[in-house]
């Protein structure tokens, strides 16, 4: 099952999580961190983009496996997952 996505497809077998998040930039590190969390401490932080993460980490593997997809705003971020999600329950029936 392929996701043709606004940046590319993204072949979703394997697929074990899929996850809005922020990628930040504090001290010099970049880092994930939840929306909510950005919401909560976004002044404390510079936010670099706004990213959809399809993870296909196996379970108890320590390696990540996993294909971002980045957006500008959180709005652009949240659309792309709601597709996304409309895209895995129209391929699960």
């Amino acid at each position: 099952m392929v996701y043709e996505s606004t940046q590319g497809a993204v072949d979703m077998s394997g697929l074990t999580r899929l996850y809005a998040a922020a990628l930040i930039e504090a001290g010099g590190e970049t880092a994930e961190m939840s929306l909510e969390w950005m919401e909560m401490s976004g002044e404390k932080v510079k936010l670099l983009h706004y990213v959809l993460v399809f993870d296909f980490t196996p379970p108890g593997s320590e390696k990540r496996e996993k294909t971002t997809l980045k957006f500008t705003t959180k709005e652009a971020l949240l659309e792309e997952m709601q597709k996304v999600v409309d895209f895995i329950q129209a391929n699960n029936h």
